[in-house]
């Protein structure tokens, strides 16, 4: 791989601009019970602040929180449910680390409202609006960047939405319907993931990976790549999300050079030092 140049980026959270230099690292806080790998782990107020803390002295630029799991076959949490949970521990991490950045995963605009009234920066949505008719009104009017992921279905019932006679062609022509939406709405900042895991089988995540780079040409909002020890990584290579650390490297080093410009992981120290052996 050639030394990449790279497109900078910012959002603004809370009234200021964060500038990327680099490609920017989500780090993961899952507090759910059932998440596909690390679920139950961080489901105490003390496990909770612990590893949001250690996410960000690995390396995260940004904390994103989930409540609700959404692996393959996951019923989600009612709204209700899902936003008491966000507010209540992204209440305990903004207090606790008040200078980070913190991302809520959702795709219901009420625990999005409830998350952002309790300190959260931004809100990533798997359902890419789809789910919840308010969401894009709702990040217009609270003004807060917004991470829009393709998916079809439900993640309860994705599995059954398979099957792309052209997967990049599809792919451009749902990010790009809904970003004339946002942006007419106001929404100032939108980054897009093309959901790997989400609708669609392992040889159509591989495809999506190769082929990535045509997505990164066509749009210029930052292309997040979410791979961090799923199953096109575990399943092909036999063995299990705990094992899947070093093929989640991997696989980042080349959307990165393929010109993603955000990871989401689990694991943040690795990909910073991926990061640094591409870019510096």
């Amino acid at each position: 791989m050639e030394k990449q140049t790279f497109r900078q980026f910012s959002i603004v959270a809370r009234g200021q601009i964060v500038e990327y230099r680099r490609p920017a690292v989500m780090g993961i806080l899952n507090i759910t019970a059932d998440s596909f790998y690390d679920g139950g782990r961080y489901n105490s107020d003390e496990a909770m602040v612990r590893r949001a803390g250690e996410l960000l002295d690995e390396g995260a630029d940004i904390i994103d929180i989930g409540a609700s799991s959404s692996r393959p076959g996951a019923v989600l949490l009612t709204p209700e449910a899902e936003a008491e949970r966000l507010r209540h521990a992204v209440g305990l991490v903004r207090k606790e680390l008040p200078q980070a950045v913190i991302s809520v995963d959702t795709c219901y605009s009420l625990p999005a409202r409830a998350a952002v009234s309790a300190g959260a920066d931004m809100v990533n949505d798997i359902g890419g609006g789809q789910l919840d008719a308010a969401m894009f009104d709702t990040v217009a009017e609270l003004q807060v960047p917004y991470l829009m992921m393709h998916m079809r279905g439900t993640p309860q019932t994705m599995q059954q939405h398979t099957g792309y006679d052209d997967i990049i062609g599809e792919l451009a022509h749902y990010f790009s319907e809904r970003l004339d939406r946002l942006y007419r709405l106001g929404v100032k900042d939108v980054w897009l993931d093309p959901g790997f895991g989400f609708a669609k089988t392992i040889d159509e995540n591989h495809e999506l990976l190769r082929r990535i780079g045509e997505l990164t040409g066509l749009f210029r909002e930052p292309m997040v790549t979410a791979l961090s020890r799923k199953s096109m990584i575990y399943k092909k290579l036999d063995t299990t999300p705990e094992a899947s650390l070093e093929g989640t490297v991997a696989l980042n080093a080349l959307a990165l050079d393929r010109g993603c410009r955000v990871v989401r992981v689990h694991d943040p120290r690795p990909a910073l030092e991926t990061i640094k052996l591409i870019y510096e």
